[in-house]
């Protein structure tokens, strides 16, 4: 795995997705700062979203936007194979 489907990368975009999560902007229409729960699509709790209600379309969703799910390694044995598996293990297995 290279480019953007590297663990840096991955972890960037965590922070990213975090630093977004937070943001607050002024919105003079309404008189308040709106934020991301005001204005994303939260098909599951759409009168009172919370942050962790928005759709989120990410490749970090396969790891449930967490840092400590992407970083799990497991031990596996499969027939007379053995060995540790990792975070790319787990994103082949999704898709």
């Amino acid at each position: 795995f290279s480019g953007v489907l590297a663990q840096d990368v991955l972890l960037a975009l965590l922070e990213l997705q975090d630093t977004l999560a937070g943001t607050t902007a002024w919105a003079p229409g309404a008189g308040r700062n709106v934020t991301l729960q005001d204005v994303c699509y939260a098909p599951l709790n759409p009168r009172e979203p919370g942050v962790g209600d928005c759709a989120v379309s990410s490749v970090t969703q396969y790891f449930q936007n967490n840092r400590s799910r992407l970083a799990l390694t497991a031990w596996q044995q499969d027939g007379k194979q053995q060995g540790t598996v990792d975070w790319h293990d787990h994103l082949i297995y999704c898709v």
